[in-house]
């Protein structure tokens, strides 16, 4: 059964290009380990919550959108090796200069409960 790994993150609107480029050269490692789909979605109708809400939840800051993404792996298995290998492939480690504060994304995987 398919899983999937969510991610909510604010980047500057400034590196908005730059982030595009980022999620395009991630692609691949993503795909060879086992990804099946990604997606990354620009905030377009983001509103503040007073409660709870996306730009809460990453403490947007001024200049800011907020990215929802995510990747659908064919398996948990694959998800998990894609995961661990930021520590052992080389690869990763060349993408490390990231267009978005990192402390500030949230992010989980799942499993599918329904799907249409």
């Amino acid at each position: 059964m398919s899983y999937v790994s969510g991610f909510v993150l604010p980047v500057p609107v400034a590196n908005k290009e730059a982030y595009i480029a980022t999620a395009k050269r991630a692609w691949p490692l993503f795909k060879e380990y086992g990804a099946v789909a990604t997606y990354e979605c620009w905030g377009d109708n983001v509103p503040e919550g007073k409660v709870t809400s996306f730009p809460m939840a990453v403490q947007l800051e001024e200049g800011e959108a907020v990215v929802f993404s995510w990747i659908v792996w064919k398996d948990k298995a694959s998800a998990e090796k894609c995961f661990a290998s930021s520590q052992t492939d080389p690869r990763w480690k060349e993408m490390m200069d990231m267009p978005f504060d990192g402390k500030r994304m949230i992010w989980g995987s799942f499993e599918p409960i329904f799907q249409m």
